[in-house]
């Protein structure tokens, strides 16, 4: 489900349409308007559906930070995300995976 190929800049899962080059989201054809820090924690899903994000993962790879700061930075922004992401749509994308992280997973994908 997901796709990205040099000729098609493109990471898609589902109705989520991730545009690399032109720096763009979308959900069922319709803008999301995201933050750098979010398009970067959505990227990231998107290369790993389905797979446990943690913490770290997302303090590494989205902030370049490594070591945990103790902060609710990484939550913040997910909530964030989420409220983008899924509550227009009424549907849930991003699951927490609890003691573990975050992953981008449909609910009829799980089962």
């Amino acid at each position: 489900m997901l796709k990205s190929t040099e000729a098609d800049p493109q990471l898609t899962y589902g109705d989520v349409v991730l545009n690399l080059f032109e720096h763009t989201a979308t959900r069922q054809g319709q803008a999301l308007d995201l933050q750098p820090k979010e398009f970067r924690i959505l990227e990231l899903f998107l290369r790993h559906p389905g797979r446990v994000i943690t913490r770290t993962m997302l303090l590494e790879h989205v902030w370049d930070i490594h070591f945990d700061p103790q902060t609710s930075v990484v939550e913040t922004h997910i909530s964030r995300l989420r409220n983008k992401l899924e509550k227009p749509f009424g549907d849930t994308l991003i699951q927490t995976v609890r003691g573990a992280g975050y992953k981008l997973e449909r609910k009829e994908d799980a089962q």
